[in-house]
């Protein structure tokens, strides 16, 4: 192998060597601090939603949610505020689930009426940070992958029925019946939240909190599901969670884990009950 030849390295005047890449690290582990507390604050507020009272919980969550931009509108470094404006987007998860008027709505419909403006956020959030379409893993990827980690969601539906039994969200079992409802839980949970989570989120959270990204990003998306009332949901959830973003991360496409939450999500609620 061929040395490289060595280039003495210019300096301004008075500039210590190391300083700037110390600086550069305090910052980060300052920001890492922050971001742990913000998903301590997010962590806290699902529990009170969950246990306590909702409406308090919701007022958490809106505090949270006007601190973590009013930190990302003053800010200064790029970087950083990218990663606060895709975290802004998870206590809004759940001001629009116990703000929008739904109580006479089919609980289906719910997650239609909440992905909707959900999924119009995070495409102004991912158009102002300027994430384009391979940032965001809107790619093919390497189909024969994307295929098996996408046929993975039966299996994964499978055991998380197994763990939370849920009601089916439809009367009977029949394509008339859950053509609709599979679609819904298909593009509103499936992509929406896989191009929030390991789109915009993960790819903002690998600038900012480099290796930690995966793990970071898997807690606050089983953060989100302390409502569920099931410490082993939570727990299978962030497994799930560290798979779909290692794939991601591998893969540079969300095309795989999309198809495996949607199918997960349609076994969950549409599939395994009538068995």
């Amino acid at each position: 192998m061929k040395a490289e030849p060595q280039v003495e390295r210019l300096q301004l005047p008075g500039a210590v060597p190391g300083r700037a890449s110390s600086l550069a690290d305090k910052s980060a582990k300052y920001f890492g601090v922050i971001a742990i507390a913000y998903l301590c604050v997010l962590a806290i507020a699902e529990l009170t939603t969950t246990f306590a009272d909702a409406r308090i919980g919701m007022g958490i969550h809106t505090a949270l949610l006007s601190v973590i931009l009013l930190q990302a509108s003053l800010d200064d470094n790029s970087t950083p505020r990218g990663f606060l404006l895709a975290l802004s987007l998870t206590p809004l998860v759940r001001i629009l689930s116990l703000s929008l008027p739904l109580q006479d709505i089919e609980i289906i419909y719910w997650y239609a009426a909440v992905a909707v403006p959900l999924l119009i956020a995070t495409v102004v959030v991912a158009r102002m940070i300027g994430l384009g379409r391979r940032e965001l893993g809107l790619t093919a990827g390497y189909p024969p992958t994307q295929l098996l980690v996408g046929i993975s969601g039966i299996a994964l539906g499978g055991i998380e029925y197994l763990i939370l039994s849920p009601e089916p969200l439809v009367d009977d079992f029949s394509w008339v019946a859950i053509l609709l409802p599979a679609l819904i839980l298909f593009v509103g949970t499936g992509f929406m939240e896989e191009l929030l989570f390991r789109g915009v989120m993960q790819a903002t959270a690998q600038e900012s909190l480099g290796r930690f990204a995966v793990l970071y990003v898997a807690t606050v998306f089983a953060v989100l599901h302390i409502g569920y009332e099931s410490v082993l949901d939570v727990v299978f959830v962030f497994g799930v969670a560290v798979f779909f973003g290692w794939v991601v991360l591998r893969t540079r496409s969300i095309l795989g884990v999309t198809v495996s939450h949607g199918l997960t999500n349609i076994g969950l609620f549409l599939f395994f009950p009538f068995l």
